[in-house]
């Protein structure tokens, strides 16, 4: 947006990150003494809902959550209440407020189920444990494991049954009042390393496409619009789903920007983004200019990616630099970086240093674009999937066969 020719001033809470975007544009320490210089105010994470809604009550244009959307991602058993009120079926789930209670209905239910943390643990995406045994007895082996190392500051948490199928987000941009199409359809890559091996990371890259049809925002996200409008609520939606040949199952909401996904779908965006956001929080109705195709994006990290460990950030990764082969950027998205006399160093402290996408035609055209601009690239220690975008070859011929692409 800073590129478009728009003023733009940052403000990052976390203490930890507070270096990260320094030298590429203007930080701020008090976003609040800025909000009558700002035509537009973003707000790029959850929890910030009634803060978004008192400055819209203001007169304010503010991309961000309200009270109703924060509450449909960091509730889960709100989110799935809400799903059930908007007659859309999902898996059975349970809450929990200790692994001995959780352990217990196990026993006497057997089956195999998934562990998903409540409230800000849920942060912690490697505590996700998806499992495999049909007694579930490896749930129940974490849940002891984490009884130990947590105790009781895990907080609250849900057994949700597991079910087989493609793991599928739809997301679109609501303005107030409806939702803008074209809507955006999300393949994530959450393990650390290919083919889904090792933790959970939250994220180690995506693949994806635009489209004005889809058959799973029918069944899903548009039948929120009336309950999103009456929350006024500006800004981006996803809800991930598990769907297979009996049905569409939703998983959890995302009311925010998703990560990588807004530095991705920025790639299949061909309109200026400050024009694009502008428009979005002053409520008009119109078409996202997008490309045809496929996009696809990989995060470049580095240790102690998934984990937290200052030790190790500090000796191996921090004040890092990115190098580039050729002077070219183009699809690099800089992450927790800062510049300092035009060299770009790797600061906060979660180690994720790139977000490279590529577009393409094809998936496979997206890739290799992709790809050849990783190869620009050298960050030291980093590492990084060599496979994003690989499912939508299996993934698609199933959703074909369901009818639901």
């Amino acid at each position: 947006m800073q590129a478009e020719g728009h003023s733009l001033k940052m403000y990052i809470e976390e203490k930890g990150c507070k270096e990260i975007g320094f030298g590429f544009c203007t930080k701020v320490t008090d976003w609040q003494k800025h909000t009558d210089w700002a035509d537009l105010i973003i707000f790029d994470y959850t929890g910030y809902g009634e803060i978004c809604e008192q400055l819209r009550n203001q007169g304010k244009r503010v991309i961000g959550g309200s009270k109703y959307t924060d509450l449909l991602e960091m509730d889960r058993n709100f989110g799935h209440q809400q799903l059930k009120l908007h007659k859309i079926k999902v898996l059975p789930s349970y809450e929990f407020a200790n692994f001995q209670e959780a352990i217990r209905f196990i026993e006497k239910h057997p089956d195999a189920y998934v562990i998903k943390p409540s409230g800000e643990t849920q942060e912690f995406k490697q505590l996700l444990f998806v499992g495999s045994d049909d007694e579930g007895l490896d749930v129940i082996r974490v849940l002891k494991a984490y009884e130990k190392s947590w105790g009781n500051d895990f907080g609250d948490f849900q057994l949700q049954k597991k079910v087989k199928g493609v793991e599928i987000s739809i997301a679109a941009f609501f303005n107030g009042k409806q939702f803008i199409k074209p809507v955006n359809i999300t393949f994530e890559h959450k393990k650390l390393f290919p083919k889904e091996l090792g933790v959970s990371t939250g994220e180690m890259g995506t693949s994806m496409f635009w489209t004005h049809d889809s058959p799973l925002f029918d069944a899903t996200l548009k039948k929120f619009e009336a309950s999103l409008a009456k929350a006024n609520f500006i800004g981006h939606i996803d809800i991930n789903c598990i769907v297979n040949g009996n049905g569409i199952y939703p998983l959890e909401f995302t009311s925010r920007f998703g990560y990588p996904q807004i530095m991705i779908q920025r790639a299949g965006i061909t309109e200026p983004m400050g024009d694009f956001f502008y428009k979005l929080a002053s409520g008009q109705h119109f078409d996202i200019k997008v490309k045809k195709g496929f996009q696809v994006g990989v995060f470049i990290v580095v240790p102690p990616f998934p984990y937290e460990d200052k030790k190790t950030f500090k000796l191996f990764s921090k004040d890092a630099v990115v190098i580039f082969k050729k002077n070219n950027k183009e699809g690099i998205h800089p992450m927790h970086l800062k510049n300092i006399n035009n060299e770009w160093l790797i600061t906060g402290d979660t180690g994720i240093a790139l977000l490279v996408s590529g577009t393409g035609l094809t998936m496979k055209d997206a890739q290799r674009n992709m790809y050849n601009r990783v190869q620009n690239v050298i960050v030291n220690n980093s590492y990084y999937r060599t496979d994003i975008g690989d499912r939508w070859l299996e993934d698609s011929d199933k959703l074909w066969s369901w009818g639901l692409l």
